[in-house]
Parts: structure tokens; sequence; C-alpha cells
């Protein structure tokens, strides 16, 4: 027999709709996400309660000063593109619970990098072809996201980002603006409103989390042991500058001679090649996505990644060896780009990747999945690597380590002429040997010589 007395009694919001959903508390965050990204995909604009069971009772939710900023940090990191939600509190009877009202427009929405849609009170996740479908409606109307305002303004750039892109857009006589200030730059550009910057426009020139670059070395050609890993954020242009020299202090170079004074340094992956890759990871990536552009360095190859699909029907060959018209995911950041020559508008990327890699025999290769878009090249090509290559794996394992030694001399001494402060460390990351071999190694280098001390040390070497 229950005691009428004793009863809990709980107030009552009704039942979980298509639009209204109730979490238990806060830990549930990562749930209430994810039924917003649902929600919006389906209708646009919703509620989401937390103090709420699935039935609709109210249990109330326990309020400090961090839940709501815990709520708001939330759906911003997680949740794209970028809404701006009311999270407000309320009272029923003596408990307290959260409501978070939320609109958006800019269909489809990712929690979580996945995207999903409401059907009953369930988030499922979306086909690929609903997927495709509401991208191409966003990106052919004219609030798509590059030209949506965005939480910063025009006072927010990066001086000295803007100030080189403009340098070099006006050396190569693409831009003739009289005046050189960014109100008037930007806004010729048609990268603001107002005092705001568009999203592009944000994504060009602002140190925000719009963008953001993850590095990572692994021991092998497979993602097991990574020996170093990076995360950036910032402006396109700064991030694309530090994602090449990432790679360029990664990959090992050689030394010719050709007669003159000075050597010839020549690296194992075109560096131009690498550049157009890595811009055009940045320019034509699905942004809204919230995914990372990738760097990922392997012991056989180098792998840009760019989130977003490749365009439905092309395969990347076909704009090798022919002439397509150019499809630009991103039209206001390709063409700003294209300006500085950065980038070209012409869809000529890939075949200029393949050409410089040609030239020196390097093998490139492109492919995809549902999500993104990947370039890998492959290391130690060509007949003049095969030679070195042979040399530093074909000595192994010697008895007496002095065959080693004389195998790695060549490597470490290209090594030095390149960089002449670069450390043990780094030399014995490159050749896959240990810190004790590569001190080895150095001791038998005739007129090899570690100059000072610490960081302000530095090598040289004479025959």
């Amino acid at each position: 027999m229950i005691d009428k007395k004793h009863e809990k009694k709980f107030f009552s919001l009704g039942t979980e709709t298509e639009q209204v959903e109730f979490k238990k508390s806060t830990g549930e965050l990562k749930e209430a996400v994810i039924s917003i990204a649902a929600i919006l995909n389906k209708h646009g604009s919703g509620e989401l309660y937390f103090g709420v069971k699935n039935n609709g009772d109210v249990i109330g939710q326990d309020i400090s000063d961090s839940t709501m900023r815990d709520i708001s940090q939330a759906i911003g990191h997680h949740l794209r593109p970028v809404i701006y939600p009311t999270i407000t509190t309320e009272k029923y009877e003596d408990k307290a619970i959260i409501l978070v009202k939320f609109s958006g427009t800019q269909q489809p929405y990712i929690a979580y990098n996945i995207p999903r849609i409401r059907v009953a009170d369930e988030d499922l996740i979306m086909e690929q072809s609903v997927y495709e479908t509401m991208m191409r409606n966003r990106n052919n109307i004219t609030y798509s996201w590059e030209n949506q305002r965005s939480k910063y303004k025009i006072s927010d750039i990066n001086q000295k980002i803007f100030d080189s892109y403009l340098k070099k857009a006006k050396k190569i006589g693409r831009i003739s603006f009289e005046k050189d200030n960014p109100e008037d730059v930007i806004a010729k550009l048609e990268l603001s409103d107002g005092e705001w910057l568009l999203n592009a426009g944000a994504a060009l020139f602002v140190d925000c989390g719009i963008n953001e670059l993850q590095m990572a070395k692994f021991a092998s050609d497979e993602r097991l042991t990574f020996t170093d890993i990076r995360r950036f954020t910032g402006s396109i242009l700064d991030l694309a500058d530090k994602a090449v020299k990432y790679v360029v202090d990664a990959m090992d170079w050689r030394v010719e001679f050709d007669g003159s004074l000075e050597r010839i340094e020549i690296p194992e992956i075109p560096v131009k090649a690498l550049r157009e890759a890595v811009i055009n990871a940045f320019a034509h990536r699905l942004i809204e996505s919230g995914q990372s552009v990738e760097v990922a360095i392997f012991r056989s190859f180098i792998e840009i990644y760019s989130p977003g699909k490749f365009p439905e029907g092309i395969a990347p060959e076909m704009f090798i060896k022919k002439s397509l018209k150019p499809i630009r995911r991103n039209p206001l950041i390709t063409r700003t780009l294209y300006y500085s020559k950065d980038m070209e508008s012409f869809a000529t990327g890939l075949k200029r990747i393949q050409k410089a890699c040609d030239k020196i025999g390097c093998k490139v290769e492109y492919f995809g999945d549902e999500y993104g878009f990947t370039v890998r090249f492959y290391r130690h090509c060509g007949d003049f690597w095969a030679k070195e290559m042979s040399a530093r794996n074909g000595t192994l394992g010697t008895q007496n380590g002095t065959q080693e030694a004389i195998s790695y001399k060549a490597q470490i001494i290209a090594m030095v002429q390149h960089d002449n402060k670069i450390s043990r460390k780094k030399m014995a990351e490159k050749l896959s040997v240990s810190l004790r071999t590569i001190q080895r190694i150095i001791n038998s280098i005739d007129g090899l010589n570690y100059i000072g001390s610490g960081r302000g040390g530095y090598w040289e070497y004479r025959k």
C-alpha cells in the first residue's frame, strides 16, 4: 500500500516530439548536441531541456556557475555550422531545469562530425544522398556558409597575414587597389558586411577556430605509433605555411654538386606540389563539417587530407588529363587566394601537382571516401633516391657497425648541410636508428664538428 503522504510527485512537461527533447542531466551533454543537430536538420528549430526524464517528469538539474558555460561550449565546439542558442533556467516548484532554444537555416548540421536527422524522438544517422542534397541546396543559395556574417570584425584581422597577402597580390598585378587599409580592401574583396567579416573573410585572415590543422609523424606506414603530433587553429594562410614547413622539415633532402660553388639541395617530394596540395586542402574543404585538415607523415609516404567529398561523378584523374571547369565549394575563398596566386581558379591544381611530381619521378595518388579527399606522396622515388635508400637499408645488422656507419655518413652530411642546427634526435628519427648509433657515425665522419653548445651551437662540415 502506497503512503500517500510520502509519495514522490513530479511535474510533467508532456512527451518528447520531433522538436522537443528531454535529458535527465548535463551528463548527457554529447547526446544533447546530437539531438540539436538532428532536430535542426528536420525542422530548423526546437527546444531541449536538462533536468527532465524521457517521459516528461521534471526531476531537476544541479546548476553551478559553469553549467551554462559547459552547455554553450559543447554546442559551439561540436556542432557545425555554428549556431547561437538561447540558454535559460526555469523552475517548477523547487526543481530547477535548463531550457535550450535553438534555430538555424544552414542545413545540414553535423554533431561530432556526423550528420543526423530527427525521426519521431530518435536521432538517426543521415543517409549520404540526403546529406549531399542538403549541401547542394545550401551552396546554391545566397546565404551559403561563406556569405554568412561571422562573429568577427575587420578589426580582428591578423595585420601581418593581411599585409603579406596584399603585398603578394599587388606584386603579381592581380590587385591594384589604391588604399591598403583592411576596411577598404576587405570591402572590395566582398568579404565583409559593414564592420563585420563574412565567414570567408574570417577564415582567410583571422586567427580563430574556423580553421584547424592536425599534423603527426608515425613510426611506420600505419597509424599505430606516432613520434610527434601537433594541432593548430588560425587563418588559412598561416596554417598553410605551418603545414608546408612541417613536411619540409620532416622530408629527406639530398645534395648534388654541378661544379659550381653552390650545392643543389633536392627534396624527395617537390615543395611546390606539397604547397599546392595543402592550400587546396584548406580552400576546397567542407568547412562546416568542423573537421581538420590533416598532414600525416609515414615512413614510406606523406598524406594531405581535406574534409569534404570529391565532386560526385568526377575522378581526380579527369582534372589531370582533361580541361574541366572548376568546381568550387568555397568560391569566395578560392577567388581571394587566386588574387595572391596562392592558387589558380582554373581547376589546374591537381595537374600542377602531377606535373611537378612526374618531373622528379615522385609517385603521387589521389583517393577519397564519403567524407574526405587525400593526396598521397610516396617518399624516396626515382633512381637517384633508390641508390641512397639501398645504401641505407642494405647495411643494417652488420657485425661491428662499421659498414653501417659508412652507409649513413652521406645521409648525415646532407642533413647538416641542409640544416646546420639539426639535432641528433632528429637525425635518429629520419634514419630510424638509435641516438647511440647516430653518435657513433658522427664520430667517424672526418671534418664534421659541432661548434658551440646547446641551442646556440651549429654543425660545421669541412672536407
